[in-house]
């Protein structure tokens, strides 16, 4: 995922029709759920991230 090129439009275009894809599938439990466990899920990951940065050898 290192291309800089891709445009932030459809980016964003393409989770938004994700997002509604699969709530019409959800019900509201189920989708309060997913919800919360990717945002776990991205909060977990930015941690990651920015630890690794913090870690790196600076060079």
């Amino acid at each position: 995922m290192r291309n800089c090129d891709c445009d932030p439009l459809a980016l964003t275009t393409a989770v938004n029709t994700l997002a509604v894809s699969i709530a019409a599938r959800l019900n509201d439990d189920d989708l309060t759920l997913l919800g919360a466990l990717l945002t776990q899920l991205g909060d977990t990951l930015e941690t990651i991230a920015a630890q690794r940065e913090r870690c790196a050898p600076k060079g």
